[in-house]
């Protein structure tokens, strides 16, 4: 039913601003009565990591339902985890401006949102509120913090948000990759990634300090990284036992094959131009880590195919965001089942199995 009234809406979704088209499905989404999955997952999609269940590697990425408003009816797309974020601590309105483009000759966007967010109060609150219900729909849900614009001190801010959705969250995740935060992607350097890694997983056991295992807390880094700052943050990784890492975000590279003409707007880039760059990026993590930190992977997926190209190259987990724009929620069931199949084909049983299979 999503993606039957997705078809009907896209012709006019895409003559209208893409941001104000955003909203419009958030909207939509917030007040939707469809429940469309009606069958359960491929066993062979089913995947444990971090002491919990996925029925399946595919997840939403940060950026989508940035306070958290419509989890539930993105898990009911087919995702087996959806990630709300990025929220800062304060309210803050974002970058000014148009800020959203959508490349259509190359199935691409670029934003310079500049971590817009209602805040870490009102984020949280949706969170547990949904954990509150009689029977949350199943899945994996994941909160993503960030920095506010005028933070004087970056780290703290992190640490403020790390504290504040421990509680109500299945995983965490860092941001420090976006290209559209002010000295945000600084915080990548060595030594700076290694006291941020220390100081959140410290505030992390701090206020997980009670029964059962604390949500696993992961970095999101971007794929604009050079192989020397590559090795350093999977040096950090392995040396502060982060839970895992985010391979990655959009890029500030414009590769020659674009053609909308939109390609030359300000902000990060998205979308299946990213495939290609992004997976050698995890690649290359994998490599360096030796296989020890659990990576998702992250840019251009919108296949089965990508997917499984993200998992052989070392991903346990794949998100994808901007493939909907363009394809709907439907494309979910299409790659899970695409999935499926090439594991199948490929003798393996579980999604494990195939994790860094063109590395060994």
């Amino acid at each position: 039913m999503h993606d039957f009234l997705f078809r009907l809406a896209r012709p006019a979704l895409h003559l209208i601003d893409p941001e104000q088209a955003h909203r419009y499905a958030i909207a939509a989404l917030r007040h939707s009565p469809f429940r469309g999955r009606v069958e359960p997952d491929d066993p062979v999609l089913a995947t444990q990591l971090w002491g919990r269940s996925f029925a399946n590697p595919i997840g939403l990425a940060a950026g989508f339902d940035k306070n958290a408003e419509v989890v539930d009816a993105l898990l009911d797309f087919g995702f087996g985890f959806v990630e709300a974020g990025t929220a800062t601590p304060r309210p803050q309105p974002g970058n000014p401006g148009k800020r959203l483009f959508r490349l259509d000759e190359d199935e691409a966007v670029i934003n310079q949102f500049g971590f817009n967010s209602e805040g870490l109060a009102v984020f949280t609150r949706r969170l547990a509120e949904r954990r509150k219900r009689p029977a949350p729909l199943p899945g994996i849900v994941g909160a993503n913090v960030g920095k506010n614009r005028d933070a004087e001190d970056a780290i703290a801010d992190f640490e403020t948000g790390v504290a504040t959705v421990t509680p109500v969250a299945d995983y965490v995740v860092v941001n420090v990759s976006s290209p559209n935060t002010p000295g945000l992607r600084s915080l990548q350097a060595r030594d700076r990634i290694d006291d941020l890694l220390r100081r959140v997983l410290a505030t992390r056991d701090r206020v997980a300090s009670g029964p059962g295992r604390p949500p696993p807390l992961l970095a999101k880094v971007g794929p604009d990284l050079d192989d020397g700052e590559l090795h350093d943050v999977a040096a950090v990784a392995l040396a502060t036992g982060i839970d895992g890492l985010i391979i990655g975000n959009t890029t500030l590279g414009r590769p020659p094959t674009l053609r909308s003409r939109q390609r030359g707007a300000p902000g990060g880039l998205s979308g299946r131009p990213l495939m290609a760059p992004s997976t050698e990026c995890l690649r290359r993590v994998y490599r360096l880590t030796e296989g020890r930190v659990p990576l998702i992977g992250c840019g251009g997926v919108s296949s089965g195919a990508d997917a499984y190209a993200k998992i052989r190259a070392g991903a346990a987990l794949v998100q994808l965001y901007t493939a909907l724009v363009f394809h709907g929620p439907g494309i979910i069931t299409a790659i899970l089942r695409d999935l499926a199949g090439l594991l199948r084909a490929d003798g393996f049983s579980h999604v494990a199995d195939a994790v860094g299979a063109d590395e060994r």
